[in-house]
């Protein structure tokens, strides 16, 4: 089992390496470094519908830099949409993390991966505990670290993608700190106002899936007499001016997060 803190070394295994990009530029990132050290890695993708149209044009622009074609995946038992995940489910979030991406993503790991892979994912420089975390869930887990063992922030992985020519994915360039799909379950206040000002329809549109289910995505947050009180609120309820988005949690969407979590 590798440790986030292990330096990245050519293995002489019998495994794959395999990378699963996300479209995020770390991913892209550490897809080319274990293309450039001769790892000849199987590059997967997970596609998600509601994910930014523009991340097709990214990775297509990633295969020209890798040299290498992506092997494009989906879950057609949901139509490869979190909206139908939702639907079908009747779960949106909760604490052992959120349904798409179970369905969506870890699911086609358990079914193209290999016991034997080494593991190629996108974790940057300052989240070697998210790794161990992840790591200490699955045991048996193989995965090359390789952003961390050359000290490589997200800021360098955005970096090294506009100087390799590459236009950065929409999202990045609207603001969000992930390409994750437009209008993440995991998010919070500040976040799902920012999405009500870019993508209102997307806003409209959850906030129709959380009345469906009767169920809520976001919480708010006030003090009285000294007292900090949270409550769950409806999208179609939540203040405009709640929630600060620079402040909230990174919302990663990856394809292992779901265990993760549930060690939390």
């Amino acid at each position: 089992m590798a440790h986030a803190s292990e330096k990245t070394e050519v293995k002489d295994n019998s495994g794959r390496h395999v990378s699963w990009f996300s479209c995020g530029a770390p991913s892209a990132v550490a897809t080319k470094l274990a293309i450039s050290a001769g790892l000849n890695p199987k590059i997967y993708y997970c596609e998600v519908e509601e994910e930014h149209p523009d991340n097709q044009r990214f990775l297509q622009d990633c295969e020209r830099w890798f040299g290498v074609d992506i092997e494009i995946l989906g879950n057609d038992k949901y139509s490869r949409s979190t909206d139908e995940v939702f639907q079908k489910t009747k779960f949106l979030v909760g604490p052992t993390g959120a349904r798409c991406t179970a369905e969506l993503k870890k699911t086609l790991r358990w079914q193209y991966g290999k016991p034997d892979d080494t593991i190629i994912m996108g974790y940057t420089f300052g989240e070697e505990t998210r790794v161990n975390r992840l790591l200490k869930s699955e045991p048996l887990l193989d995965m090359l670290p390789i952003l961390i063992s050359r000290k490589l922030t997200k800021s360098d992985c955005l970096n090294i993608i506009k100087r390799a020519g590459i236009k950065l994915p929409r999202m990045y360039e609207l603001g969000y700190r992930n390409n994750n799909c437009i209008g993440c379950v995991k998010g919070q206040a500040g976040y799902w106002n920012k999405i009500r000002i870019d993508f209102p329809e997307r806003f409209k549109e959850m906030s129709k899936i959380e009345r469906q289910l009767n169920r809520t995505v976001c919480k708010i947050e006030w003090r009285e007499n000294g007292k900090r009180h949270l409550k769950r609120v409806f999208l179609d309820e939540l203040p405009p001016d709640a929630g600060k988005y620079n402040s909230e949690p990174d919302l990663e969407c990856g394809i292992f997060c779901q265990q993760a979590e549930l060690e939390t």
